[in-house]
């Protein structure tokens, strides 16, 4: 019995809700260090765009691996 569906599976859930997690506790320590130090917006800003950029990027090879991986089971 192949098992790599469910592989994938918990592939794509794990990668997103991993994802999801960082991005949603990058944006609140953001605001909050903005709210803190509003001269340093810029900086924050750009930081946290970078910062979200990779979190989802990891996203995207769990859903990458998750395919890859369904196609094992072909």
């Amino acid at each position: 019995m192949n098992l790599a569906w469910l592989g994938a599976g918990f592939a794509v859930g794990l990668g997103v809700l991993g994802a999801g997690l960082g991005i949603g506790i990058l944006g609140s320590k953001a605001a909050e260090a903005i709210g803190r130090n509003p001269d340093a917006t810029g900086l924050i800003r750009t930081n946290a765009i970078i910062l979200a950029a990779f979190a989802e990027s990891l996203g995207i090879f769990a859903f990458l691996i998750a395919f890859l991986l369904q196609g094992k089971a072909l």
